[in-house]
């Protein structure tokens, strides 16, 4: 019975690390990112106000923290969980864009997911 109990923790262990985005969310996320980094936005991650360089970087290691832990099935748990607030301060992340008033980054992701959907990328 113990190793019955063993060998399903096992299953469940492992397919929760094999949890991966499909190639639509793939898409969406790349481009998210990028859409970021070429923005000229500033992000401010627990109080500091970041160029999108640095916070590409950022959500990029974090992305591949949340993918090899499987725990980002789609574009919307990606922002959800990499992209809206500190893992360790639970602040959340805010962006700037110019002379617009700064915004929390869920609502700029969001934004952005919305209008690049709305070209029909896929």
């Amino acid at each position: 019975m113990k190793r019955l109990v063993l060998l399903l923790a096992l299953m469940v262990s492992a397919s929760a690390h094999s949890a991966e985005p499909d190639a639509v969310a793939k898409k969406e996320i790349s481009h998210l990112i990028e859409h970021l980094g070429s923005s000229g936005c500033r992000f401010n991650r627990n109080g500091t106000w970041y160029d999108a360089a640095r916070a590409v970087s950022h959500i990029k290691r974090k992305y591949e923290y949340l993918l090899d832990k499987g725990l980002v099935k789609d574009t919307d748990t990606f922002i959800r969980l990499a992209a809206t607030q500190s893992s360790s301060s639970a602040k959340p992340y805010l962006v700037k864009c110019g002379d617009q008033p700064e915004m929390p980054s869920a609502t700029w992701f969001q934004s952005a997911l919305s209008k690049f959907r709305a070209t029909g990328q896929k």
